[in-house]
């Protein structure tokens, strides 16, 4: 199927991105993809988070044509990674509510995730099954893999573009329900994913955040929430796939690994699973097909240290390549974002 324009940027897509100099050298996305932009430093020296302070509606301009830009030759290291990010993006957000295991490297800056080197991660929105989320992500690279390890990317615009008319109108009325164990001894804890040992303050998070929760026996915790499939870049007007029905699913779990939790535990009992939002299970050949849109716009631009990637997280989905060797990338989140600020109408 060919992905049909999305909105009047559209066309702009396959240009490089014209930049304002001092310091920058834009030469677009790869050769064939449509992000991420490419801005090479074009002198010796150059300061990112300097140049980035002064270039805030020229970073935005890229960012709502390619849905993510790299940076690359700037030389950024962890102790300058802060104010980068600030530059790039604005006050650094807490994690909360995790999904993935994450070391706390500064204010605000984590591991991109603790996952297992081995296992890929599958391309997702972040935090998008949360009421907030963030609207851009920041990436810096300390140490490039031996193999692997790239962060892939995909417009998410044009993975909607891939799905079929009615598929997308079933999301979008209605949504996707998203359920969560916690305490089975697979996946987090409730006290990792809410930060806290007190069980008062994960509930009062599920109150205010919508969320409705149970608790069983042995300090297990179940979780389920419905949140919005689509949503409308609030700068673009775009509508783009926003969600993480295959990042959660059942049938996602990598081959031995899920056939192994599913021996210890029920489907109702696994670590995380995702149902339409009136609780009815996803088609295997609806998330067949999603699996295979996020896969014919996938681009995967290997890591050179140094590099700092930047993420508009409603315009482009993100994972990560399993890889060999040691791998240290950083990220911080910025820029937070309710659903009812993006809605999508057809969600009402």
């Amino acid at each position: 199927m060919t992905p049909r324009a999305s909105g009047p940027r559209a066309g702009l897509r396959r240009r490089a991105p014209s930049g304002p100099g001092g310091g920058v050298r834009p030469i677009g996305p790869p050769d064939g993809a449509t992000l991420p932009a490419r801005v090479l430093a074009g002198e010796a020296g150059t300061d990112l988070g300097r140049w980035a302070s002064g270039a805030e509606d020229t970073v935005r301009a890229w960012l709502d044509v390619h849905g993510a830009v790299l940076f690359r030759g700037f030389g950024v290291r962890l102790e300058g990674f802060g104010a980068v990010l600030r530059a790039l993006a604005g006050t650094p957000s807490p994690y909360r509510e995790r999904s993935s295991p994450r070391t706390e490297l500064g204010d605000r800056i984590y591991t991109a995730t603790d996952h297992p080197a081995d296992q890929p991660i599958l391309l997702h929105n972040e935090n998008s099954y949360q009421r907030e989320f963030p609207r851009r992500l920041v990436f810096c690279c300390l140490r490039a893999a031996d193999g692997g390890g790239a962060t892939p990317l995909a417009d998410t615009r044009r993975v909607l573009a891939r799905i079929r008319p009615e598929v997308l109108a079933g999301f979008a009325r209605r949504g996707v329900r998203y359920v969560r164990n916690y305490g089975t001894g697979l996946g987090l804890s409730w006290q990792e994913a809410f930060q806290t040992r007190q069980r008062t303050q994960a509930e009062r998070h599920c109150r205010e955040q919508g969320i409705d929760f149970e608790w069983g026996a042995g300090d297990r915790l179940r979780t389920s929430q419905v949140r919005p499939a689509v949503a409308v870049h609030p700068g673009t007007g775009e509508r783009v796939w926003f969600n993480h029905a295959v990042f959660f699913h059942a049938s996602s779990l990598p081959g031995e690994v899920g056939a192994e939790i599913r021996k210890q535990v029920a489907e109702a009992d696994l670590p995380a699973n995702a149902y339409y939002g009136d609780g009815a299970p996803i088609p295997a050949e609806v998330m067949d097909e999603l699996r295979a849109a996020y896969a014919a716009e996938l681009v995967a631009t290997p890591w050179q240290r140094g590099d700092v990637l930047v993420v508009d997280n409603l315009l482009a989905a993100h994972g990560r390549e399993p890889y060999t060797g040691a791998r240290e990338v950083a990220v911080g989140m910025a820029g937070p974002l309710s659903w009812s600020a993006v809605r999508d109408g057809a969600d009402r």
